[in-house]
């Protein structure tokens, strides 16, 4: 096979982000498509690598995906990665993925080595934006429990996010906790999101004040950059640690592992280079016996559906993230998206990634640029933060 033509497009959902999609066609008339990560002010340049990367690929064997990983990096980079570099090369290598299974007439996971489940749990995410009442943050549980979930995940902080933080912030935190638990019961698991946002004195105080919630995990509670200060904190608490998100490749988790840093890792299948990347990280994850919860702020359509293949072959997969907000434009553009039953996805037994892009109906829902943020002054920051 041969490729012959490499397509970039970006989906405007309508809410927090645009999406980013890469479709690679063959001479042979296989196409596959993959998804990129992206953020808002900052999804035209993933777009623009996707279509760089993308004269590099034409006349390529779409097959030989190990190789077009190493030297995309070393020839096209040189050896310079970014947050825009690995997210495009992750749609890239996806859609490759797709092929393949295509012209095999197989799913991508069996692929990659056969399923180890037959259908793989996720956690809603979404349905909590911009709350900050806890009575508003109990009622909106109750209703993902309604739809069939039996995990959400939320940010209980207030913004902005910042690395210290007065102590009301910590109780607010905590009031928020106490009044999902109470309206969702035991039995729902609480996934705890921080965003990076901490220094450890402050996480440290958190994670003792979430504990009698019985949290399932305590996700990144201070930068990734600073690996040490998220090892301090999983010293220091009795709920599991995550970290992933933010790191690119699997050389970025080594220090992870050097200094027993997380219990769970959430890295992203569209920005850390892809299906066979996300999968040398569970491997390597192992050993160590830390757990993968693939972290999937993208579409519940190409991102999700690497995910799940991705997923379905690692021993040690326990969850993964499910964006309730995205399902209604998914279904605008996709006759087939994968949807939660019960809080499980089956796996898809289409050939490829197991799922059918409209073209035609992504062209009608194209870029829009979203409203400038407002940036907090510094009076803002005395205000919010008191200090």
């Amino acid at each position: 096979m041969e490729i012959s033509d490499v397509k970039a497009y970006t989906v405007h959902p309508g809410w927090r982000k645009n999406w980013v999609f890469a479709k690679i066609e063959t001479k042979d008339g296989i196409t596959g498509w993959g998804e990129a990560y992206t953020q808002y002010d900052r999804d035209r340049a993933v777009r623009t690598h996707i279509e760089e990367m993308a004269r590099y690929l034409i006349g390529r064997d779409p097959l030989q995906i190990r190789h077009f990983k190493h030297i995309i990096f070393d020839d096209f980079a040189q050896r310079r990665g970014s947050l825009e570099f690995y997210s495009a090369l992750s749609a890239l290598e996806a859609a490759m993925w797709d092929i393949a299974g295509k012209a095999a007439g197989q799913p991508v996971y069996n692929l990659l080595g056969g399923p180890c489940r037959d259908k793989i749990r996720v956690y809603a995410n979404g349905w909590s934006y911009k709350m900050e009442d806890p009575d508003e943050f109990a009622a909106a549980a109750q209703k993902v429990v309604e739809q069939g979930f039996t995990a959400m995940k939320f940010d209980p902080l207030p913004r902005p996010w910042r690395t210290f933080i007065p102590r009301e912030h910590l109780r607010h935190a905590e009031k928020v906790v106490r009044a999902i638990r109470k309206a969702v019961g035991p039995d729902i698991d609480l996934l705890i999101e921080v965003h990076r946002r901490l220094a450890p004195m402050h996480a440290i105080e958190l994670a003792k004040r979430m504990e009698e919630f019985e949290p399932y995990y305590f996700e990144e509670p201070c930068q990734a950059e600073h690996i040490e200060a998220i090892a301090e904190v999983r010293r220091n608490t009795i709920i599991p640690i995550v970290t992933g998100e933010n790191i690119l490749t699997k050389a970025g988790f080594r220090p992870v592992f050097d200094h027993r840093a997380a219990d769970i890792l959430n890295a992203d299948v569209a920005n850390t280079g892809g299906i066979l990347e996300l999968l040398e990280i569970a491997a390597m994850a192992e050993p160590y016996f830390i757990a993968m919860s693939p972290h999937n702020y993208n579409s519940t359509l190409l991102a999700l559906n690497a995910t799940v293949h991705a997923a379905a072959c690692m021993p040690n997969f326990v969850i993964t993230e499910y964006f309730i907000p995205f399902v209604e434009m998914g279904d605008k553009i996709c006759r087939n998206q994968l949807k939660p039953v019960n809080g499980y996805i089956d796996l898809p037994t289409d050939p490829g990634l197991g799922i059918d892009i409209d073209e035609e109906a992504v062209k009608k829902y194209p870029y829009k640029q979203f409203p400038v943020r407002t940036l907090p002054s510094p009076e803002d920051e005395r205000k919010h933060l008191g200090f």
